[in-house]
């Protein structure tokens, strides 16, 4: 019997500890333009997505996290999952949106925020290359951000912020703005994390809030087994990984590594494919 993945509460919505990543399902492989190509050929319908939605949806795991709002094809391919599989999907959105301080842009922006609510988004934050254009580090501040949040709350939707840089994090929790979770890069690599592994480990760790932690593996840099045995290791019992995965079987194997870093033991999964293979490098991590 699959069993349901542990979950969290997030402003009072409860999520799975694992959040549905959507960058090789959408084409951002921070690979290549040629790997981007690749997934984009892959997935170009909504039914091409449904095998890995089935995959993470058969342990519980019905949170996707994206720009759905902003990608007609993300939308189609969420909608499609739900009516396949008979499951609502709660949306983690995460638009871009103008942040110019003009009365047009922030009519913009209350038209991106209107749309992630009209979609039916649970959660709406703050895509990092919008937000991060208002961080202003040597007042330890997010300028303006207060009145996106508002904006978020007018709509019904639960506000945060997707964060590149580790700084937002803290300045959100030295100001009170009004979040209730946050975005933030956390992987054994240090990938696109600006500041040491450790640093980004105490941010989070001090976090008032929930933290949804992005790019696990380092957008393949390093092994899941790898990448989400140090995650789940550090990690407070309240925060998520966001996991994405180009193929159901990506999916349930990432899931089993997740399932048995938490449970301590090890995971049941094969060894990997090699030419040749002879003495410990056959391992077989089933047996």
């Amino acid at each position: 019997m699959i069993k349901e993945f542990p979950r969290t509460e997030v402003g009072g919505v409860s999520l799975p500890r694992i959040l549905i990543g959507t960058n090789w399902l959408l084409g951002y492989s921070h690979t290549s333009a040629a790997a981007d190509k690749g997934i984009k050929e892959k997935f170009a319908k909504p039914d091409d997505f449904y095998p890995v939605f089935e995959a993470y949806l058969d342990y519980g795991i019905d949170a996707v996290m994206g720009p759905i709002s902003t990608n007609p094809l993300a939308l189609a391919a969420v909608r499609y999952a739900e009516e396949k599989s008979g499951r609502k999907i709660i949306i983690i959105d995460t638009p871009g949106m103008n942040v110019d301080d003009s009365a047009q842009a922030r009519a913009e922006a209350r038209k991106v925020i209107k749309n992630s609510a009209d979609i039916g988004s649970a959660f709406c934050l703050i895509h990092h290359s919008s937000m991060e254009q208002l961080v202003n580090k040597n007042l330890r501040q997010i300028v303006r951000l207060p009145d996106y949040l508002s904006m978020i709350r007018d709509e019904g939707l639960l506000p945060g912020l997707s964060a590149h840089m580790p700084e937002a994090v803290q300045y959100c929790d030295l100001n009170n703005y009004d979040v209730v979770t946050y975005i933030q890069i956390f992987n054994c690599m240090g990938f696109l994390m600006q500041i040491e592994v450790e640093g980004v480990y105490n941010i989070i760790r001090n976090a008032k809030h929930p933290v949804m932690t992005i790019k696990p593996f380092a957008a393949g840099r390093c092994t899941p087994f790898v990448g989400l045995n140090f995650n789940w290791s550090v990690l407070r019992d309240q925060d998520m990984i966001t996991v994405g995965a180009s193929s159901a079987a990506e999916a349930r194997e990432d899931i089993e590594i997740s399932l048995a870093a938490l449970e301590r033991r090890p995971p049941k999964i094969e060894g990997r494919s090699s030419p040749f293979k002879q003495g410990v490098l056959g391992h077989d991590m089933t047996k």
